[in-house]
């Protein structure tokens, strides 16, 4: 199997421009740190402390990032068609037990949101629906249990 991640163009930029204003951000933590410094002692100093946290998260956001961005496969949702449900997917599913609905966008792990209504194809509800079709059904363990969804569609609508 490829070590390559697919990524939508979309969220590739997104990636990239996240990177540049945390490099752009660096000069800035240093200089809070040295300000912070100066101030004296630094076991007791909160400034100090909050500017390292800082640099330390900006830092590990940096060199994650950048381990990524080798390993992507930029895909263009546009270029995208079929009627299995894959990456750059967008499904609607009802619940066999409630009836409701929910729709989604299977995207890649660095840059699916529920919130904004996509998920991981690695996610276990993304796992079960790879290469399934309106119609099929899958059972999928959930945090709140087990569910069974109908797959009630799979279009591939491109860059929203």
């Amino acid at each position: 199997m490829s070590n390559r991640i697919p990524i939508s163009v979309r969220g590739y930029k997104k990636l990239e421009e996240e990177l540049a204003r945390l490099k752009e951000r660096r000069p800035a933590v240093i200089q809070a740190i040295r300000e912070a410094r100066e101030e004296g002692d630094l076991r007791e100093n909160a400034a100090y402390e909050a500017a390292r946290e800082r640099q330390g998260m900006d830092e590990a956001r940096i060199k994650y990032i950048e381990s990524r961005l080798a390993l992507y496969q930029v895909l263009d949702l546009n270029a995208l068609s079929g009627d299995k449900a894959g990456f750059g997917a967008t499904v609607e599913v009802e619940d066999a037990a409630s009836g409701e609905t929910r729709r989604f966008t299977i995207l890649g792990p660095d840059e699916a949101d529920p919130a904004t209504g996509s998920i991981s194809y690695l996610s276990p509800v993304g796992q079960a629906l790879l290469g399934r079709e309106a119609g099929d059904e899958v059972t999928v363990d959930v945090p709140r249990g087990r569910v069974t969804y109908e797959l009630l569609s799979v279009t591939f609508e491109g860059a929203t």
